[in-house]
């Protein structure tokens, strides 16, 4: 597996103990997924006006966001496990906006940003929130991987 972690942004200081936890949320959704290890993801910390940009240009909003998900398979459902190495796509993610949530919600920006990567990659896999019943399978499944990783939260809005 080969996750590519870079820090686009200069305005909040990343934790240190991040980059370790970010590979081990992607591990656990692929294992959970039943999909190999070979597969490659790339994560950009980005800042609000970096994000903004993208939103605009990709989903048509001026406005930033929190994450941003940009799979190399475009298709309805789960994305098909296939055979041997290949790149699932980018996750970007607004750690102004993280830090933000993270306060917000009252927990770490740890724990928010490794929120936003499970659910950046979970539509890297094809998952949506667009129905309410494709929204509650989504919170299931991102809220058992951070059980997982010991990083629950208590409600989710």
């Amino acid at each position: 597996m080969e996750i590519l972690i870079q820090n686009r942004q200069s305005k909040i200081e990343c934790p240190a103990e991040l980059e370790k936890l970010l590979e081990q949320a992607v591990e656990e959704v692929l294992k959970s997924e039943g999909y190999p290890l070979e597969a490659e993801v790339g994560i950009a910390l980005v800042d609000d006006e970096a994000i903004r940009k993208y939103n605009k240009i990709y989903r048509g909003i001026d406005s930033p966001t929190d994450v941003l998900s940009f799979p190399q398979w475009e298709g309805d459902g789960p994305y098909a496990t296939p055979a041997g190495e290949y790149l699932l796509g980018d996750i970007l993610i607004s750690l102004e906006r993280a830090a933000l949530q993270a306060e917000e919600y009252g927990h770490s920006l740890t724990r928010e940003v490794t929120y936003l990567v499970v659910h950046g990659l979970y539509h890297l896999l094809g998952y949506d929130h667009e129905t309410p019943e494709q929204k509650e399978a989504m919170r299931a499944r991102e809220e058992m991987t951070l059980a997982r990783l010991g990083l629950e939260r208590k409600s989710w809005e």
